[in-house]
């Protein structure tokens, strides 16, 4: 009797489950449609049309077939976008291939299978546009040819230097000089970072040198550069990564979607920017890995940043994540602050973007919240909301407010949508082999970044900005808490190892910028005095974080450990320093008795 009850209630549980879920879902195999395992054929006729069949299904598996499959701009789907942070250049086209394109699809999953989608020329991966409940799992994608490319240094000597070419990096010599070109593209410039292999640091550096000197072919993609190389630091071992820094394109892109996973997928290079998402709600990035693949003797996997995230909003989780090898941040979220251009006697608003290499979409829409900022202080002026939002061209929009328009705002002020802010949550993830920073987050809603490992870093492991007149991204920060987190030999570069430092370039008393702030119970291994520095910061907490001494030379400056510019309430107390050198903390343009510490003769001014 009881086993049949067992089995009732079971079939019960099913029949609710379907029921829930609307339908079993349905199986689309991109197999149906030509596409094939290792055949090195162009799949991006076939992949497209799959997706194409999911339209008006409410719960699909487009599932791959495993092994490897190439795609090529041709017979891909092509679509003009423009994404924040890589928009450059108005005389060249924005017209971007995509891979795999879902729009307005609900209720999808792209079952990878564990393929390896191998892309040629330029390419997005993924984009996403007007989706809802998307799931990308179990797939890799690579470039054919990356568009980074790499050589080590074989050989040193103050007349020459030998490089070995990577075999992904295609390369030509005319007239004495390396040029390296791709599937369709040639570089114009040569934007290096290197990469010291015996210390694993990455640090800025030049390949003048190499175009200065008579290059000859030799064998094995040897080059042997003849010149003047007195000047230079380079060492056998150490490896070379160079690009054109103009973005063009991004890894993936997500806009105007919602509810969006991807999980156990493998980016082991984007070309211009990483993962995009602009303008998305709900955004799970579960075991997503940038790196280069296995065993293939590359160093980078990301032309820029690994994890963008301009003006999104609901939850944000980056968990069991890692990015190793990028020229530039993995992790950055953020809003854009427009600046206001003109006022009619209508009280219409028009706005502009003003960083070049962001603009061309939607960044408010009616109904929104925003706030009336002032670009100097970075303080709110007033708030409303927006009746109407309307992109009138590619670097303008134009804003009517529901009621009044305060006359305290004025031409010249910036504009921050309040609603498209996200809360954001990091957790069980490494960063590592980056030249610049780890995590940029700019948001006003709660930030939670617990047990990670950023490992040497070049610049700041974590930075809290917010600015309206460089990159305009916006964020005033509000509950950020930093716990259990480890911080090895960060900063090697540019410290401190975490940075809040508001672009707020006139102070105001009374105000501060960024506001509850804990660091708690994290190890940092240090090798150089700087730990933290903040600005125009309320509410500052530092404690129970153990700092240990790192393996590399200690440097020995006599920069302090914190530095706190127009802070209040600041806690330092309760941590274990092992270092050898005495702890400081220099504070400015703040009274002493705004910081609380139990560091003994450890405050100057």
């Amino acid at each position: 009797m009881n086993l049949t009850r067992q089995i009732i209630a079971l079939f019960l549980f099913f029949l609710i489950t379907f029921s829930v879920s609307g339908q079993v879902a349905d199986t689309i195999k991109v197999t149906q449609f030509g596409v094939k395992s290792n055949s090195y054929l162009n799949a991006s006729k076939g992949i497209r049309e799959a997706i194409e069949k999911c339209k008006g299904k409410q719960n699909v598996v487009i599932q791959l077939p495993g092994g490897r499959i190439d795609l090529w701009p041709e017979d891909a789907v092509k679509k003009e976008i423009y994404i924040s942070n890589t928009t450059e250049n108005d005389t060249l086209s924005k017209v971007k291939n995509i891979g795999f394109f879902f729009d307005h699809l609900k209720n999808v999953t792209l079952d990878g299978n564990n393929t390896l989608v191998v892309l040629h020329g330029k390419m997005i991966s993924f984009a996403l546009f007007n989706c809802q409940n998307i799931e990308i799992k179990n797939i890799q994608f690579d470039y054919e040819r990356p568009t980074i490319s790499e050589a080590a240094i074989i050989s040193v000597s103050p007349s020459a230097v030998k490089l070995k070419i990577h075999p992904d990096s295609r390369y030509f010599i005319e007239k004495g000089k390396i040029g390296f070109y791709g599937e369709g593209w040639k570089s114009s410039s040569f934007f290096t970072i290197l990469l010291d292999k015996d210390k694993d640091l990455m640090r800025y550096a030049s390949f003048d040198p190499f175009l200065n000197s008579k290059a000859t072919r030799q064998e094995n993609r040897t080059v042997l550069f003849e010149g003047d190389f007195t000047k230079t630091n380079y060492k056998t071992g150490d490896v070379l990564s160079v690009r054109d820094p103009y973005r063009d394109n991004c890894g993936g892109f997500i806009t105007l979607s919602k509810d969006i996973v991807l999980s156990d997928v493998k980016m082991h290079f984007m070309h211009g920017l990483g993962i995009v998402s602009q303008f998305a709600e709900n955004i799970t990035f579960s075991k997503v890995i940038v790196a280069p693949r296995e065993d293939f003797g590359r160093v980078i996997a990301s032309f820029a940043d690994c994890f963008h995230f301009s003006g999104c909003k609901g939850k944000i989780l980056i968990d069991g994540c890692k990015t190793s090898g990028s020229h530039d941040d993995p992790m950055n979220v953020h809003g854009t602050h427009l600046k206001i251009t003109e006022i009619s006697e209508n009280k219409k608003i028009k706005v502009q973007f003003m960083h070049h290499q962001t603009y061309g979409f939607e960044a408010f829409f009616a109904g929104d919240s925003i706030s009336f900022v002032s670009p100097k202080t970075l303080k709110p002026i007033v708030y409303g909301k927006l009746k109407s939002a309307i992109l009138i061209n590619k670097k303008e929009m134009e804003l009517v407010l529901e009621g009044e328009l305060s006359n305290k705002v004025k031409v010249g002020d910036v504009i921050e949508n309040t609603t498209w802010t996200p809360e954001v949550t990091v957790r069980n993830s490494r960063f590592e082999r980056t030249n610049t920073r780890g995590l940029l987050l700019t948001t006003r809603r709660k930030i939670l970044i617990e047990n990670n490992i950023f490992y040497r870093t070049g610049m700041h492991a974590i930075l809290i900005a917010n600015d309206a007149s460089g990159w305009f991204e916006s964020g005033a920060v509000s509950d950020v808490l930093i716990r259990n987190n480890t911080f090895e030999e960060c900063g090697y570069n540019a410290g401190p190892i975490i940075n809040i430092m508001p672009e707020n370039h006139e102070l105001t008393e009374g105000y501060y910028v960024h506001r509850n702030i804990r660091i708690v119970n994290n190890t940092f291994k240090i090798f150089d005095k700087p730990i933290l520095s903040a600005r125009s910061t309320k509410g500052l907490f530092f404690s129970n974080n153990t700092i240990n001494p790192s393996n590399l030379p200690e440097t020995g400056t006599n920069e302090n450990s914190f530095t706190l510019t127009a802070c209040k309430d600041v806690v330092i107390k309760n941590n274990t320093f092992n270092t050898s050198w005495k702890t400081n903390i220099a504070a400015f343009e703040m009274r002493k008795k705004e910081v609380k510490t139990d560091i003994r003769n450890s405050l100057n001014k």
